[in-house]
Order: structure tokens, then sequence, then C-alpha cells
């Protein structure tokens, strides 16, 4: 429904660029993909920007560039999307799962430590942290760590475009961040696409090559074996006219986040989002801590009775997942997601949300 709301607002610059799409009929590869990719790589703060047809493929496209291989593993989060890890495995390589800390739903750092001490260091070659629900993790310990041990880092910001940790934008924050542009996104395309940022220009000739089969000096002339991973000349004019009101559409966000604060903070048995001084999230998903699955399964029933939408983020961890069975995790082995997704509840959250709306959620979970 808000997405509606928003493609009203911007409905002429909408109509306008996609017109322009249709003049210049370039719809691979054509101006507006390169327009979006310098706009967003100045707003992230980093020298390179590469546009792709997804946030998987831009985790995929990162790890390529790594040259992760049959072997090697990668440490990262028992709490995202499927994604975050199955391109860790599309690739032959091994997902080794972290748990998360209490108070940000993110990759923890000590946890980090403990983990790359039970395994073979010499397999360990990166780090995938994701910014969950819009919340940077907490790149200072992550980057230190990785630098310990000679790992690289992935930020995987597909929830967090926007958001900032100290001082610093959502995507500048490890040796590539990748985000994703899918439709419910904070900054979403009218399908899929998604982008890598990153400072180290090595890396950023490897994305290229990569997303367009390995191309060397043109496409007939291939260097490595890569992928068809291009965005749409189409979704970067979307893009832009979404980017336009993109900043206004983030402190709306925040003054949604203000008054759930302000509404939901007395209610008993549930945890509100714990708010950080050096963070700044963007808000993509608005998650509580309910007391347990019954007291979320009674809060979903009553707020869908009154059409309001609720979602499960996410109900089962990583390293419980049915294709993850060959890897022999067993409940308790990551206690803090286990719990958490048993609890973790995600409310209504966009830039249009009403204070009306947001106090008829909070009625509604009071004395449940």
């Amino acid at each position: 429904m808000w997405l509606k709301k928003q493609a009203k607002i911007i409905e002429q610059k909408l109509s306008e660029n996609i017109q322009k799409v249709l003049n210049h009929n370039q719809y691979i590869m054509g101006p507006e993909v390169y327009e979006i990719e310098e706009t967003l790589a100045n707003f992230v703060g980093v020298k390179h920007a590469i546009s792709c047809s997804s946030g998987t493929d831009a985790l995929l496209l990162s790890l390529m560039a790594y040259d992760i291989k049959p072997g090697d593993i990668i440490l990262t989060t028992g709490f995202s999307f499927i994604a975050t890890s199955e391109v860790i495995s599309l690739l032959g390589a091994t997902p080794v799962f972290v748990d998360i800390s209490r108070n940000t739903f993110n990759i923890n750092p000590n946890e980090i430590i403990k983990t790359i001490s039970k395994h073979d260091f010499k397999k360990i070659k990166g780090i995938i942290a994701v910014d969950l629900f819009g919340l940077p993790a907490h790149y200072k310990l992550i980057n230190a760590i990785a630098k310990k041990y000679k790992l690289f880092v992935i930020e995987d910001a597909a929830q967090s475009l926007g958001a900032e940790y100290y001082g610093k934008k959502a995507g500048s924050l490890a040796d590539i961040a990748c985000t994703s542009f899918f439709p419910s996104k904070p900054l979403g395309c009218y399908g899929d696409g998604g982008m890598c940022f990153t400072d180290n220009t090595e890396l950023y000739e490897k994305l290229i090559s990569l997303r367009v089969h390995g191309k060397g000096v043109d496409k007939y002339n291939n260097i490595n074996i890569g992928l068809n991973a291009r965005l749409d000349t189409i979704q970067a004019a979307i893009l832009l006219a979404k980017f336009d009101i993109f900043k206004v559409e983030l402190e709306k966000r925040q003054k949604v986040e203000e008054y759930y604060k302000h509404i939901l903070f007395d209610i008993k048995d549930i945890i509100i989002p714990y708010n950080f001084t050096e963070y700044k999230s963007a808000w993509a998903q608005y998650s509580i801590l309910t007391k347990d699955k019954n007291h979320r399964e009674k809060i979903q029933i009553k707020l869908k009775k009154n059409n309001i939408n609720t979602a499960i983020y996410y109900p089962v961890p990583l390293h419980l997942q049915p294709v993850y069975k060959n890897l022999a995790y067993e409940e308790g082995d990551l206690k803090t997601a286990e719990e958490y997704s048993k609890r973790i509840l995600s409310l209504p959250m966009n830039p249009y949300l009403t204070k009306s709306e947001q106090d008829k959620i909070a009625d509604l979970i009071h004395g449940i």
C-alpha cells in the first residue's frame, strides 16, 4: 500500500524517466545505469558503485571477486535471509554461522573470535556481516578482527542503505558492501536490482568484468568466468526518480520509529528496538521481541483480524535450515538466534505510516 502512495508523489518524474529510456532504446546498460551508480557512490561516500541484477547477485559477485572456491570458509550470521549464506554455498564454500548480539540482532564480534578458534584458520577467508532491519553491524570491531586474521569483510547492506555508523554511511563500512533494490527496501525499484560499493579499484574492475560474463575489453573478450548480472536501464531510471525523495523518506522513517518508541515502550512483555547514539538505522523493518512464541502468535492473530499485516524475520535460523543439515548444527548451537527466532515480530514500517495507524497498532497490542 505505501508503495502506491510513494508512486503518486513521484508519478511525473517516474513517467519522464521511463519515457527517456523508451526514447533512447538502451534497455541494457543505458546512461541511467551509470547515473545511478555515480549518484549512489557519492551518497554512500565511496569511489565505486557497481549496479547489478539483485542483492543476492551483489553478494555472489563480491565473493567471486575474492576468488572464493570449494574448501573455503566464510563466517556469517545465523540470523538472516538465506541469500546471505546461499551465495557462499553456490561457490562450493562452507558457511560457518555465528551467533548474534542480543541488543542489535547483528553478528556478535565476540562470537566471531570464538568461532575462528574452533576452525581451521587457513580455510577461513572472510566475513559477511548483515545490517539487519537497517541497523549497521559493529564494523569497528568486525574490521579489527578481520585485519588481525587477514580476512576480508563484506557488508550485507540489503536493508540498510541510508543508515549511518559513527558518521559513515552504510555501504562504506567494509571492503565491499552490497545492497538490494527489492521493491520493499528503503530504496527499491519495481523489480529486482542490487549494487556493490567499494573503494578498492582492483576489486571494482573485477566486479565490472564479472557482472557481464567475465568480459575483458568487451563482452566477446572474456578474462573471467562471470554472470549475466546487469541492472536493467528502466529499473535504474525508476531508482533515480525515487532517490529524489529518498532522504526525506529516511527522515520520515526516523519519525515513525520515534513515535513507535513513544507509544510502545511501556507495553508489558514486549521489547522495542534498542537505540544507539553512534548508529542511525534506516528502519527497513521495525522488529519487536515478544515474550515467547505463543505471545507472538496472539499479537499476530489480533492484528490480522484488524487488517494489519506483520511478518516474522526470521522463523528458522540459517544453521537449522533443512538445506544445511549436512553441516551438522544442532539446536542450542546459536542460542540467541534461536531464541529470537521464536520471539521476533516485525510491525508495519514505512515512511507514510500515520500516527493514527500506529496508535491503532499499539492499542491492539495492549493487554495481550
